[in-house]
Order: structure tokens, then sequence, then C-alpha cells
């Protein structure tokens, strides 16, 4: 079998496991999923659910954050971890959607990149998640399980995955893929247990690199 052939298999079966799959940063606007996405860095989604609450309380619209002091949001997102940087960024970010997109969440790739603190897997579930754009969100999980199954080869480096990936995933399966892989790394293929392969639908085309 080769890497794309499983690569497909994988998909499908994933898609069969995990039907209704989704981003699991709870949002209603592109502006609150970039905030959202900064702060989950070295957070769980489920307590940057709760902290932006809080934050949209305060801060409800993107020209709020953007004259917010830095140190007032920083008060709010500081349970994320990493709070002033963190603070700092949502600020610049949202003074420069402010100041040049008329308070809109550009749908460039490279315009995206140009905004404070978002990196590539940013810009890629904004462009998967919010525009229904081809995009490969490279996270912990995704990194972890593509080098497991034996899809890449010992790579850890987002970018490179992320390069690879597209090599052998359709463009219209890679947003949905990516956040399957999340389910599938959260419920089956744990990094903090043994993975629970006898219960895995992939087991028998899997190659457990590492198992």
């Amino acid at each position: 079998m080769t890497k794309k052939q499983r690569t497909l298999q994988i998909i499908e079966r994933l898609k069969a496991e995990y039907p209704d799959t989704d981003c699991t940063l709870e949002y209603d606007q592109a502006w609150k999923l970039l905030v959202s996405v900064r702060l989950a860095a070295q957070c769980t989604d489920a307590r940057v659910n709760v902290v932006v609450e809080k934050l949209y309380e305060k801060f409800p619209d993107v020209n709020a954050l953007a004259e917010a002091p830095v140190e007032e949001i920083e008060k709010i997102v500081h349970p994320c971890g990493l709070g002033n940087s963190k603070a700092r960024d949502i600020s610049a970010c949202m003074k420069m959607l402010r100041d040049k997109y008329d308070g809109k969440v550009p749908d460039d790739f490279d315009k995206l990149l140009e905004l404070p603190g978002v990196g590539r897997k940013s810009a890629n579930l904004i462009m998967g998640d919010v525009f229904g754009k081809p995009a490969i969100v490279t996270d912990t999980h995704c990194i972890r399980l593509v080098n497991r199954m034996g899809i890449v080869d010992g790579v850890k480096e987002p970018a490179k995955v992320e390069k690879e990936l597209w090599k052998l995933v359709p463009p219209e399966e890679g947003n949905d893929f990516c956040h399957r892989l999340v389910d599938h790394g959260r419920a089956v293929c744990t990094a903090r247990t043994d993975p629970y392969c006898d219960k895995c639908c992939l087991r028998d085309i899997c190659k457990k690199v590492g198992v």
C-alpha cells in the first residue's frame, strides 16, 4: 500500500467514525476564532471557551478590543497562560483588523499571516473553518498521529508536516481530516496513555510507529 492509498483509506474510515467533526473552539464570528486560536497555544480549547466569554462581555467587538488597554485584556486571558504575549498579540491583531480591513477578517492566506500572532496553523484554521477553503491544520494531534500512522516519516516540524500532507490529502478533505485527527487523538490514539489500538478503526492499516 502506498502512502497515498493509506492516507485515502484513513480519511474515509475517520469520516465514517467521526461524521460530525468540527472545531472545538466556540465562535460565531471570524474575528473571535482569531482570538481563540491565539489563546489556545499551550492551553486547552475547553478553557479558552470559558475565558473568551468573559473577554467578550467586556469587549464585544473588534473596535472595543482594539481600543482596550493591553493590561485589561491580560487580566482576563491570564488563565490561558502566556497572558502578556497573548494579550499584546490580540490587541495588535484587532488594531490591524480595524485599521486595515474595516474590522473584517481577510480571506487570503498571506494576509492572515501578516496579522500579529497568526502563524500557518491559525491561518489554515481560519481559511478552512470560516471560509471553507482548502486547509491543513498541523496541530500537535495531527503531527503525532500522521507520524504514528506512517503517513509521514519522522517529520515533526509543523510546516514540513503540512507540506507533506498537501501531497497526500485531497484539498477538499484537508480541513475536516485534521479535525478528525483531533477527535481520534483524544478518543483512541491517545498521547498520555497507550493508544487503544484494539478498538481503533485503523488498526489493520496503521503502521503503529513508536507504539
